[in-house]
C-alpha cells in the first residue's frame, strides 16, 4: 500500500505507521531530454521565490550567492523536475551548509523527482566541522598499489598502504577497496574500515531505489552508476560511524542520505537553523564539562588524631540506638 506524504513524515519523525523496509519500484514517468529554456525561466523564478529560506538555511560561511551559482548550472537537466522536489532537496541542501556543486554534495534525478546527494567529501566537511576529530582519511586502494591488511596488528602496523604519486588512478589500476579512518583529538588512531567491491554493490542492490530506477529504464545517470568508487568510499566512512565520535549533524546527514537513496522524505532529517545552533552548543557545552571534569580523589578529612572526619553526630542520638 502507497503511503500518504503525511503518513511517511510521521514514519521518519518517529510518529504513525513504520516506513516499508523496501521502498515501491514501480516505473515512474521519466523526463526526457534537458528542460526547454521556457521551463528553466519557469522553475528559476520559482526557486527566486523561496531565495529567503535557502538564505536563511545556510550557515554564515556559505553565501547565497556562492549555493545559488552551481544550482543555475543544473536547471538544464533538473528543469523537467517537479519544482517542489526541487526547492526541498536544494533546502536540505542548504540546512547541511553544503554546496550542490557535485564535490560536496549533488542533486540527483530520481524519475521526475529531484533528490539531495551528499558525497564522501559533503561527509569529511561534516566530521571536520564537529571539531571531534584531528583529521580524517578516507581512499581507495589500487591493484597496482603496495598494500597490506594485518587486522591483529596493533595500529599503525595493522593497516600499510603505498603509492606511487606520480602515477594516474588509470595507471594504478583498478579500485581493490575503499578504507576509512580517522586520528582523534588525542592522537590515537580509530579502527580502519574496509569495503571492497562487492560490499559496496550488495549495498548499492539493496538499498538504492535510484539506481533500481535507473536500471528498470535503461539509464546509467544515478550516482552509483556514475560515481561508484565514491559510493564505496562514502560506505566506508558511514560504516565508521560506531568506531569513532559523530555530532548530531553527521548522523542527520546519513539519515538524510538514506532516505534519499530509499526513495522517501529527506527535509524532515535535516537540521533546523535555530534547533541546529543550540544542539551545537549544547554540544559544545557537554565537551566542555567532559574535558573539565576532575579525575583526583576527593581529599579525605581528619580530626588531629588522625582519624578520618565522618561528620557531625546529631544532637540527642545516643551510642548503639536505632532509630
Amino acid at each position: 500500500m502507497t503511503q500518504t506524504f503525511t503518513e511517511r513524515v510521521l514514519a521518519a519523525t518517529g510518529g504513525g505507521r513504520p516506513a516499508p523496509e523496501q521502498p515501491t519500484t514501480e516505473p515512474v514517468e521519466l523526463p526526457v531530454g534537458e528542460a526547454t529554456p521556457a521551463q528553466v525561466d519557469a522553475v528559476q523564478a520559482y526557486l527566486d521565490k523561496h531565495a529567503d529560506k535557502f538564505a536563511a538555511s545556510l550557515p554564515a560561511h556559505v553565501s547565497l550567492e556562492a549555493f545559488q551559482a552551481p544550482v543555475a548550472a543544473l536547471l538544464p537537466r533538473l528543469g523537467r523536475c517537479t519544482p517542489a522536489s526541487l526547492r526541498l532537496a536544494l533546502l536540505t541542501c542548504a540546512r547541511f551548509g553544503l554546496v550542490p556543486d557535485g564535490y560536496e554534495a549533488a542533486i540527483q534525478v530520481q524519475g521526475n523527482k529531484a533528490v539531495f546527494v551528499p558525497t564522501y567529501k559533503g561527509y569529511v566537511r561534516l566530521m571536520y566541522r564537529s571539531g571531534l576529530v584531528a583529521s580524517v582519511h578516507c581512499g581507495l586502494v589500487h591493484e597496482h598499489d603496495d598494500w597490506k591488511v594485518t587486522p591483529t596488528a596493533p595500529a599503525p602496523d595493522d593497516f600499510h598502504l603505498s603509492i606511487r604519486p606520480d602515477l594516474s588512478d588509470e595507471e594504478r589500476g583498478k579500485a581493490l577497496f575503499a578504507y576509512a579512518f580517522v586520528v582523534l583529538k588525542d592522537g590515537s588512531r580509530s579502527q580502519v574500515v574496509y569495503v571492497n567491491r562487492t560490499t559496496a554493490a550488495q549495498v548499492r542492490d539493496e538499498w538504492s531505489y535510484a539506481y533500481k530506477l535507473a536500471e528498470q529504464q535503461g539509464r546509467k545517470d544515478s550516482y552509483w552508476h556514475q560515481r561508484f568508487d565514491h559510493g564505496m568510499q562514502k560506505t566506508a566512512l558511514k560504516r565508521l560511524f560506531p568506531w569513532v565520535p559523530t555530532s548530531a549533524e553527521l548522523v542527520a546527514l546519513a539519515a538524510a542520505d538514506d532516505a534519499g537513496e530509499r526513495g522517501d522524505v529527506q527535509i524532515v532529517h535535516a537540521p533546523d537553523p535555530e534547533r541546529a545552533a543550540l544542539l551545537a552548543e549544547a554540544e559544545r557545552a557537554h565537551r566542555a564539562a567532559e574535558g573539565s571534569q576532575e579525575t583526583a580523589p576527593l581529599p579525605v578529612k581528619r580530626s588531629k588524631q588522625g582519624r578520618v572526619y565522618q561528620g557531625k553526630k546529631q544532637r540527642g542520638r545516643r551510642k548503639g540506638r536505632v532509630s
